[in-house]
Parts: structure tokens; sequence; C-alpha cells
């Protein structure tokens, strides 16, 4: 089992950039891909990006591509989210997850087996 906490969320306007990180714990942070995902008020958790073990392997969402950067740091346990440009539809909880074992990582929820708390991001017009 691994737990995990982001942090980083708040309040910007529209067109200005927030970091989100999330901090593992409890196993082997360096063999778990990690995800991020959102969920707005009404809409279903939506997948955002998502990095392999070793950092070579990113996917993004193509509502996000070119805007957000995923990147880890695995000597601190650490997944960040780069968030630039950011757009009143990108208002949600974020969530890190992270799963053991998968490759290429997954870019669908169910696939994912620890989970953050999550971090409130309001992106006003």
């Amino acid at each position: 089992q691994v737990q995990l906490v982001e942090s980083g969320g708040g309040l910007v306007q529209a067109g200005g950039s927030l970091r989100l990180s999330c901090v593992a714990s409890g196993r082997t942070f360096s063999s778990y891909a990690m995800g991020w995902f959102r969920q707005a008020p009404g809409k279903d958790r939506d997948f955002v990006a998502t990095i392999n073990w070793s950092g070579g392997v990113r996917y993004y969402a193509d509502s996000v591509k070119g805007r957000f950067t995923i990147s880890r740091d695995n000597a601190k346990n650490t997944v960040y989210l780069q968030m630039n440009s950011l757009k009143p539809e990108d208002t949600a909880v974020y969530y890190c997850a992270a799963v053991e074992g998968w490759y290429p990582p997954p870019r669908e929820a169910r696939s994912y087996d620890s989970w953050g708390q999550g971090t409130q991001v309001t992106v006003s017009a």
C-alpha cells in the first residue's frame, strides 16, 4: 500500500499557473506509475496526465496537452503537475493516484488502486 498527499491547489485567474505536488509513502515509490485526475461538480473523474516509473513515458489528456507538464522526483517520492495557461474549465478537485507494475502507464481511473484525498483548483474568469 502507498499513501498519497496532494498539495498546491488554490485560486488563480485565467491564464495563471499552479504547481501541484503529491508525496508518496509506505511502499517503493519508484516502482509505481503515477497519475493525475480531476473531478468537477456534476462531472466524472477525468484523466489528466500519467507518468511511468522512470519518468520517460508521459501521457496527457488532449484538453491539457501543451499547458500541463507531469514530472517526478523519485529521490523525494514526489510527483508534480505544473499547470500553465489555466482556464476556468480546469476548475476541479485534482487527485493523485498510483499503481504498481503497469506499463505503459494507464489513463483510466479504474486501473489505479491508491488515491490521495484531493486538492481544490479554482480558476476564475
